[in-house]
């Protein structure tokens, strides 16, 4: 499983379109924080804090993974070499764990540097340091558990299809669906709240410093979903 993982870093890297992929993401993130004006922009706000950064995220997070995961099974199908891999002593769990754990790495790679805006943050607290440092903490551990069920929901869309595009609207599709959907569709009914089965809502819990393991054990139970269902579609494949 590591020599796959290896492979799917090397991989993502061996082009342009790796770096361009993080470079995208970094850049969007910093033009809405620290250049463009509006309700994102940190020295509009006038707090020393990263709640625009954590609201927005998400959202920048759920067209990067796509972009990270459609290549992951689906250029293995286009280029036929999946079957080569499925033909060598490597179980299927091994294969999908190795893609999944490959490209959420790839979405760590992405967040790091933006590690560096909380030490801006603490900067410009006053005094310097003044700034909620468990609600930060949290809401980067709320960014983990969304980006490995991004990661999960976008290694199943590249089983689906040997198209990376179709894979990555599929990703997207998805991924708005558990992230935003259930929410949207609380607001527009008063019978019933269907907001606790969306990502959104697990996310804004953790992001308030409270680890609450309810929203933990959803967020692994809709990654080892899509994963099981990777695993399923990939057996379909072999047989």
């Amino acid at each position: 499983m590591k020599a796959l993982i290896k492979k799917e870093i090397s991989n993502f890297f061996s082009g342009p379109i790796g770096y361009l992929v993080i470079a995208i993401f970094l850049v969007i993130n910093g033009l809405f924080l620290w250049v463009f004006s509006g309700e994102f922009n940190v020295f509009d706000a006038g707090f020393a804090d990263l709640n625009a950064f954590f609201e927005l995220a998400p959202w920048i997070l759920l067209f990067l993974v796509p972009a990270v995961t459609m290549r992951s099974i689906s250029e293995e199908r286009k280029t036929g070499t999946l079957e080569l891999l499925l033909t060598r002593p490597i179980s299927l769990r091994s294969l999908v764990l190795g893609k999944f754990f490959g490209s959420f790495l790839l979405i760590v790679l992405a967040l790091i540097p933006t590690l560096l805006y909380v030490w801006t943050i603490s900067d410009l607290g006053n005094p310097a340091g003044n700034f909620d440092l468990g609600s930060t903490i949290g809401s980067y551990f709320g960014l983990l558990f969304l980006a490995l069920a991004y990661t999960a929901i976008g290694v199943f869309s590249s089983s689906l299809t040997k198209s990376q595009i179709v894979a990555f609207i599929i990703a997207i599709l998805l991924c708005f669906v558990f992230y935003y959907g259930f929410e949207g569709l609380s607001s527009t009914s008063s019978s019933f709240d269907l907001s606790y089965f969306g990502m959104k809502s697990h996310f804004n819990s953790i992001s308030r410093g409270v680890i609450d393991t309810r929203d933990l054990i959803y967020f692994l139970s809709i990654t080892a979903l899509f994963l099981v269902f990777t695993f399923v579609k990939i057996k379909e494949l072999k047989c």
